[in-house]
């Protein structure tokens, strides 16, 4: 059944905040559960695909891993990787699939609880209350600029990754793009291609490889457990938690994304940028440091997959290894805007979190959410999508089900226990306990 949702006024069992994979995955477990409950959309399912993502985005993960509960991947091409729209469509079939009750268009504004453990939800579309609330807006909320970018020259056009769409956006002349996560090596590519002039600012983000000895290495990783390796096996938790993810693409089949290649093929390459002043920028003497970096760590995963396919007598192809194809014989320190002919800068800085809305103290020193796979610190309060939450695929596609899982069997636990102290005390009880954090 999918009831009505009428929001303003209601009273519902569980609120799930947010209405991408993670609200929907949790949605589709909370129902197999008969637990009755509300999705609450700020904008429409598929928004932060649909609307942050540039024209010739995809997915880095192969389509196989497209498991979101009840709606695996069934297209011809599970080795392939969608492309920004076919992931839309992905969501937008799963809604159809089995019509969670959704509403779309509905900001949450304010999170608080009452001294009987109610939670208070204010919404554009008015206030409701609910006994359990799951936040599955994930962390990537509020796009990110350093404070330098204020001093750049107002001639010089500016735009974060989240806005980039195609390279006939920007203004004619080179382009500068800062950071070397999975976004800033994509776009810098995707301008690269369409034969502009790319500076690239390399920050210390790792790479991997797509393929390796036959396989793509997401498969060889999954086969030997990487994507459900719990964070509690890691003594570094919180720094695990803040990682940045390795920079790979499945542009057009799949692919390395090799920053030395990019150089040798006419890309300017430089360290981390440190300071504006006006035109003038300067950066670290980090290039090489970084560089290496990268080929470290995904020489260090190929390491791993030859010992997997050793210790489990696979028959696979032999591979040579990596070799580099161009080394930096300086490390530039300095670039003039003007002189370089940049006119644009495109700011692949990432996101920052923004739980103001949660009214709660259910937050560390730093702003983080405290949990234990999700389940909070605050009794009733759930987080779901966040990077890490219980192993490396969680708030992806491939694992947000199994967290959502979790999450819901938890839920229907606490609801259950509140039916039965309303059953002997004669009032409905709120939950009133969660799992010790740890």
């Amino acid at each position: 059944m999918t009831p009505a949702p009428r929001l303003a006024g209601t009273h519902y069992t569980v609120a799930v905040v947010g209405g991408g994979q993670a609200g929907l995955s949790v949605s589709h477990r909370l129902r197999e559960r008969g637990v009755g409950h509300v999705v609450v959309e700020a904008n429409r399912v598929g928004h932060e695909w649909r609307e942050r993502r540039w024209d010739s985005f995809c997915l880095v993960t192969p389509n196989w891993q497209c498991r979101l509960p009840g709606h695996p991947y069934v297209g011809s091409d599970p080795n392939g990787f969608m492309v920004r729209d076919e992931i839309v469509r992905y969501l937008e079939g799963y809604v159809a699939a089995f019509q969670p009750p959704l509403v779309e268009g509905v900001s949450v504004t304010r999170l608080r609880r009452s001294p009987n453990g109610v939670f208070e939800v204010t919404t554009t579309a008015g206030e409701f209350t609910a006994d359990q609330v799951v936040v599955a807006t994930g962390p990537y909320h509020t796009p990110k600029l350093p404070r330098m970018a204020e001093r750049l020259p107002t001639a010089v056009a500016q735009f974060h990754s989240s806005g980039y769409r195609n390279p006939d956006q920007l203004p004619d002349g080179a382009v500068l793009v800062v950071g070397t996560g999975q976004s800033g090596c994509q776009i810098a590519e995707d301008l690269h291609l369409a034969g502009r002039q790319v500076h690239l600012a390399v920050g210390s983000a790792p790479r991997v490889a797509r393929f390796y000895r036959g396989r793509d290495c997401v498969a060889w990783l999954d086969d030997m457990g990487h994507y459900t390796k719990s964070i509690d096996g890691f003594d570094d938790a919180d720094a695990v938690r803040l990682r940045v993810n390795h920079y790979v693409t499945g542009r057009d089949g799949g692919r390395d994304i090799d920053l030395r290649a990019f150089a040798r093929d006419g890309m300017r390459l430089y360290g981390r940028l440190t300071d504006v002043d006006g035109a003038a920028l300067e950066f670290a003497d980090d290039l090489k440091v970084n560089l290496d970096h990268a080929d470290v760590v995904a020489e260090g995963i190929k390491d791993a997959i030859d010992a997997h396919i050793e210790a489990n007598g696979i028959d696979a192809p032999e591979e040579a290894r990596y070799v580099p194809v161009w080394e930096p014989a300086e490390q530039p320190r300095t670039l003039d805007l003007a002189e370089a002919g940049i006119t644009s800068v495109v700011w692949s800085t990432g996101f920052a979190r923004d739980h103001r809305w949660i009214e709660i103290p259910a937050f560390d020193g730093r702003g983080y959410p405290m949990h234990w796979r999700g389940i909070s610190s605050v009794p009733g309060l759930y987080f779901l999508g966040l990077p890490w939450q219980h192993s490396w695929g969680s708030g992806r596609f491939e694992a947000v089900g199994r967290d959502a899982e979790f999450l819901a069997d938890h839920i229907d636990a606490g609801r259950r226990m509140a039916d039965v102290c309303g059953a002997l005390t004669g009032a409905p009880t709120a939950v009133t306990s969660a799992l010790p954090i740890g």
